[in-house]
């Protein structure tokens, strides 16, 4: 999936770091979780290379609208279930693997209806399900204090307040309801981007579509469930393209296994749980040049692998992966 609305560039949705994927996990078999199935490459990858069963979950409609027409061909060893991966060990458990790939996919990008573009003029949606609150939504309601701390939050916007203001200002104006109009008021609050940096909406259209659809919480969530579906033996492999959601997910792998150590010398001293996860990949793996020249798309992409334990699952805080919260929600 592509990180942000910026890497819009028309090219086809393509599973980055599939090649590297598979053979760390090489033989391939059993029951797998596709927990963000998107276009499906992720879940067709597993089943050619030999998983007998692969289990695709997604919350946006429209995936299981585009995979209608081609998941006949897999007949009975590829099931789709539209829900959220946060509750993935809701629809199975034992599983021999797990995928997640972050972020928001190509194919919603590439449609302006569903408005998570800034590139592409529509209604200002970014609804990953399709209801609830929009984004339209969240800008006509929050505050401009609240507004600031879903920007920097979220987006990592040093300009929040700033384009809070403005946004609030434009608002008693006229609703902002398209992508457009966004887009051009945080435009005019920065400077004109330098060739090669990324569009100055880019941060904050970031952080309203990781707010209306609660993605840090749902990899937070999603983390745990996947430690509850998995058998001993069992892989996690998760694809992340920013760097806060890398972060947290290093440090779920880390604390897991052991290897997170004290935040303060001054804490006091726990009892050690047992390891539930074997670290696979020690570091992130990135994308090689043969897969950037054939995927320009990958080029953020990290790739973490975890082993799964024979030790009970267990609950893990937020605070321990250091996952971003708005001050009202600490």
């Amino acid at each position: 999936m592509a990180p942000a609305a910026e890497q819009n560039d028309g090219a086809p949705h393509v599973p980055v770091l599939l090649r590297p994927l598979l053979e760390a996990v090489a033989p391939v078999g059993g029951t797998w979780i596709d927990g963000t199935f998107g276009a499906g490459g992720y879940a067709r990858g597993l089943l050619e290379a030999g998983a007998g069963r692969v289990i695709g979950i997604d919350r946006d409609p429209l995936a299981h609208e585009m995979a209608a027409g081609w998941i006949g061909e897999y007949g009975d060893r590829l099931e789709l279930v539209e829900g959220n991966f946060a509750d993935m060990d809701r629809y199975a458990s034992d599983v021999d693997g797990v995928v997640l790939d972050l972020g928001v996919s190509s194919m919603q990008l590439d449609r302006a209806e569903r408005g998570f573009s800034f590139q592409k003029d529509g209604p200002l949606d970014m609804r990953m399900e399709q209801a609830g609150e929009s984004a339209a939504d969240l800008v006509k309601r929050l505050d401009e204090t609240t507004l600031a701390d879903v920007l920097y939050t979220y987006g990592e916007e040093r300009a929040s307040r700033r384009i809070a203001r403005a946004i609030v200002k434009a608002r008693a104006e006229e609703p902002i309801d398209t992508t457009a109009r966004l887009s051009s008021i945080v435009e005019a609050c920065l400077p004109r981007p330098k060739p090669g940096q990324s569009h100055p909406a880019t941060r904050s259209f970031q952080a309203l579509r990781i707010a209306v659809n609660d993605e840090y919480g749902a990899l937070w969530r999603g983390l745990m469930a996947a430690e509850r579906a998995l058998k001993p033996g069992g892989w996690l492999c998760v694809v992340t393209f920013h760097s806060v959601e890398d972060r947290m997910v290093k440090r779920f792998f880390q604390a897991r296994s052991g290897r997170l150590g004290s935040v303060s010398r001054h804490a006091p001293v726990t009892e050690t749980e047992e390891p539930r996860f074997e670290l696979v990949t020690r570091k992130a793996v990135g994308p090689d040049e043969v897969e950037l020249q054939a995927n320009p798309r990958a080029r953020s992409a990290r790739l973490r692998i975890g082993r799964r334990t024979e030790a009970v699952p267990g609950e893990i805080g937020s605070a321990t992966l250091n996952m971003p919260q708005l001050k009202g929600k600490r």
